[in-house]
């Protein structure tokens, strides 16, 4: 389990203008969460799942994000 006090949060390059934004934890590679939620639920995906993920969306796997 992570500690949350040790979490920084930054708004994530990818987030769109029209209210889709999520956060990224830079201490914790593959945890992310609602912008409008600070306070609310992380989700938590394995390291290398997150990377690839990432690698997809920079590579224009999935469309427009």
């Amino acid at each position: 389990m992570h500690d949350p006090t040790s979490a920084k949060w930054r708004k994530s390059t990818y987030s769109n203008g029209g209210g889709g934004c999520i956060e990224v934890d830079d201490a914790h590679p593959g945890r992310v969460r609602d912008s409008k939620d600070p306070q609310g639920p992380a989700l938590n995906f394995p390291v290398e799942a997150w990377r690839s993920f990432v690698a997809g969306v920079r590579a224009g796997e999935f469309g427009d994000v």
